[in-house]
């Protein structure tokens, strides 16, 4: 009966004008959530789960675009509708076009504010805008971000008209690949390991009312060894006022674990019982979190959050290997290589439904970790791998050019010379990924580069990582120019393990392998130009190829390889060598088969 109601209900809403003025752009394959979407209801989870409040609205859906020369004033008429939030040059955007660097991208809609919001302050939060956005309400400029993979918040209360709509105004320019600021594998002329540019809105815009108080971003901080959760609560009035003050509580279901309190500005510290539950991937335990800040006595602002206990160190097995470790055991980290592109909606999934799937997947399949791949994915992408149980290592998109690549060596060249801008744009955007993503439980290893590329001052800006986060380990460069610092040493080789470097003070894994391919008609980007770094013609092939490689990962693990990363989760444009094809409509392997040979591996140093 649900399943029939919620047919009727899609056939009713396919039938509303707006979802008629909407169609996907192009005629490229597409996920079976793409082929259900209905533009009146895109993106309507709560964008922000480690700090939700139960007021929001989402401005997600059909807002007017225009595309004019750099530099131009804003469009007297707009050129059609986009649907929010999927890049212009995505299918689910509706209109599928590129954005030059000579030109800038507009948008314009408009909205009105729930009258339970009157007196309050609202903040306008953008998940991500790729690259450089600049915002208007009602004609004043209220602010504006760069950075393309980070959320950003303005308070525009002081913009807002006092009564009726208000028009929301937000101009985009995105060089793509003529600039070096961090961009991960997006280019003007997509081809081999090189995919189409994503310019604008890529993730939710929503509103949301506040007090002259409020919570802007928790800091959560576990530490297992001295049964502690410290809770740092940023407000919005930066330095926090010395009327303030701060509760903090844990929740096991409704029983309270842990209480705390302390003044605006100083850090919560909780005491956690000895019989505190530990997060892994084979038990993701979370605890629910609630703050309160108070002002002179009064509740100023309640949010809820959820944070986890766990640690992850490096140390000596008993044959003196340094191991990747989780709550102080030895622990084999492996997972896909995962780049989260979608043949619709490029950048941005579908749905939430589909960000789940390719994570649920990756369950399925037996891995315990992801590598989530020069790119940042929203909030709730974090979420799901906090609850479903994956550890994550986190790229920092990569930007710029690399002068050489000495992967089997230690590096002793001249590394790449970045533009005092380009090295600014990267130092800014890192801190803020780290900033945004730093309370998730499941985050377990920063990686500043990926291979070569734009890599620069690797010592220095590894020595920074670690010290801004020393909750974290810090893979220096993934594959990339190998110096001695930071926690990992990170090989790359394709299509089959190799154990060439190792070293005995810093755990030594094997980045990326595999890259095994199959091209399934029906399911590809392009009829050709489709590559594997080996390539088959059958599913019993490729998964034969899957288990012998992953047979020699398992037999070069007690001579010190401590993690694995295989490539990949699923086609991508012209990459046929992933797990699933590009749409997600066909799994390429033996799933049982895999997933046999995949939890030796994760559990062969237990």
């Amino acid at each position: 009966m649900r399943k029939q109601l919620l047919t009727a209900l899609f056939a009713l809403a396919a039938c509303s004008p707006t979802f008629a003025q909407w169609k996907p752009a192009g005629g490229k394959i597409m996920t079976r959530w793409g082929e259900q979407l209905n533009p009146n209801n895109v993106w309507a989870e709560y964008p922000r789960p480690l700090l939700e409040r139960p007021d929001w609205q989402n401005l997600n859906g059909l807002w007017q675009y225009a595309i004019a020369p750099k530099g131009s004033s804003a469009p007297a008429t707009y050129q059609g509708q986009i649907l929010v939030p999927f890049a212009i040059e995505s299918a689910l955007s509706g209109v599928g076009k590129h954005v030059g660097e000579q030109e800038e991208l507009w948008y314009q809609r408009t909205f009105t504010l729930p009258s339970g919001w009157k007196g309050r302050q609202v903040l306008l939060h953008f998940g991500a805008v790729d690259w450089k956005a600049d915002v208007w309400v009602n004609d004043v400029k209220v602010g504006g971000h760069t950075g393309g993979y980070t959320p950003f918040s303005l308070n525009i209360t002081g913009a807002l008209a006092t009564k009726g709509t208000n028009q929301l105004v937000v101009r985009v320019w995105d060089p793509t690949d003529h600039s070096e600021h961090p961009r991960g594998k997006q280019v003007s002329k997509p081809e081999g390991i090189w995919y189409t540019a994503v310019s604008g809105i890529w993730q939710t815009v929503w509103l949301e009312p506040v007090g002259k108080d409020y919570i802007a971003r928790l800091k959560t901080t576990p530490d297992i060894d001295q049964h502690t959760v410290t809770v740092e609560a940023l407000t919005g009035d930066e330095p926090a006022s010395a009327s303030e003050r701060v509760e903090v509580t844990l929740l096991d279901g409704k029983k309270t674990v842990a209480r705390g309190a302390a003044l605006g500005g100083v850090p919560v510290e909780l005491t956690m019982p000895a019989d505190a539950k530990l997060w892994s991937p084979e038990s993701p335990f979370l605890y629910d979190m609630e703050v309160t800040l108070y002002r002179d006595g009064k509740v100023a602002d309640r949010v809820k959050s959820y944070t986890a206990l766990r640690k992850f160190s490096i140390g000596k097995d008993k044959e003196g290997i340094t191991r990747l470790q989780l709550n102080n055991k030895d622990y084999f980290q492996f997972g896909p290589l995962d780049q989260g592109w979608w043949p619709d909606g490029l950048y941005t999934a579908p749905s939430d439904e589909a960000l789940a799937y390719d994570l649920q997947k990756t369950k399925d399949f037996g891995f315990n970790m992801v590598r989530k791949h020069v790119k940042v994915e929203p909030a709730v992408w974090y979420t799901h791998c906090d609850r479903l149980g994956l550890i994550v290592w986190q790229d920092m998109p990569s930007g710029g050019h690399g002068l050489q690549w000495q992967s089997h060596q230690y590096f002793n060249g001249a590394e790449a010379v970045r533009s005092a801008a380009s090295e600014a744009n990267y130092r800014k955007e890192w801190k803020e990924i780290i900033d945004c993503l730093y309370s998730n439980p499941c985050i377990g290893v920063w990686v500043p580069f990926n291979e070569a590329w734009g890599q620069f001052k690797t010592p220095e800006i590894v020595a920074w990582t670690k010290q801004y986060d020393p909750s974290r380990l810090v893979n220096p460069a993934s594959g990339g120019n190998h110096y001695t610092c930071g926690d990992i040493l990170d090989l790359h080789n394709y299509p089959n393990p190799s154990l060439y470097l190792f070293d005995p003070t810093r755990a030594t894994v094997l980045g990326e392998y595999g890259g095994i391919g199959m091209a399934v008609k029906e399911h590809l980007w392009f009829a050709d130009r489709n590559w594997g770094y080996v390539k088959f013609n059958t599913s019993k092939e490729v998964t034969d190829e899957y288990v012998k490689y992953a047979n020699q990962l398992l037999q070069l693990i007690p001579r010190g390889f401590s993690a694995g990363v295989y490539t990949q989760t699923t086609d991508v444009e012209g990459e046929v060598n992933g797990l699933m094809t590009y749409d997600r409509k066909m799994i390429k392997v033996d799933e049982a088969a895999v997933r046999t040979i995949n939890r030796k591996i994760c559990e062969s140093l237990r």
